[in-house]
């Protein structure tokens, strides 16, 4: 079972602040979470979120900074192998002029396979194009909770499969 830290810092309003966001982590330690998205871009577009809350990138301590990506290409492993894919990307938005639509900083992982879009960079302007412009839309279609919770539990297993799962 995943474990809340103790440090973990709580922001009411914010979804990634949650006292039960750890349960929807397929991947997890005690400073950082990944998540499935639940409006994918692309089948295994994941969240990789600092559970200490931090609205911008540049708020994260140098020592938590260096550890999520360390800890962001342990889940982009997994993503690749999971979704066979052969290539990735990783996005962060800082900053509403930047599309953040939650003030909590975080690092999108999508994995990537040669002719899932017809140019390897579609997908972002394929977001610029949408009603809202925003990689976190609300208006995104969701994964059906059932369908979500199936990919979250297959991630989980392959991340403890190849020893990730709490890293």
């Amino acid at each position: 079972m995943l474990r809340h830290d103790s440090e973990v810092s709580l922001h009411p309003a914010c979804p990634f602040c949650s006292a039960t966001i750890a349960e929807a982590a397929f991947m997890a330690n005690a400073r950082f979470l990944a998540l499935h998205n639940i409006a994918p871009v692309l089948p295994g577009h994941a969240l990789v979120v600092p559970r200490r809350h931090a609205s911008s990138i540049l708020a994260i301590s140098d020592d938590d900074f260096s550890e999520l990506f360390i800890f962001a290409r342990m889940v982009t492993h997994v993503l690749m192998e999971v979704f066979s894919a052969d290539g990735f990307d990783w996005t962060i938005q800082d900053g509403v002029s930047a599309g953040q639509t939650v003030a909590h900083a975080h690092i999108h992982v999508i994995p990537r396979h040669l002719g899932d879009l017809p140019d390897p960079g579609d997908w972002y302007p394929l977001l610029v194009a949408s009603e809202t412009r925003q990689i976190d839309s609300r208006h995104r279609q969701r994964l059906d909770p059932q369908e979500h919770a199936r990919i979250t539990t297959h991630l989980k297993a392959c991340a403890e499969r190849i020893g990730a799962a709490n890293s």
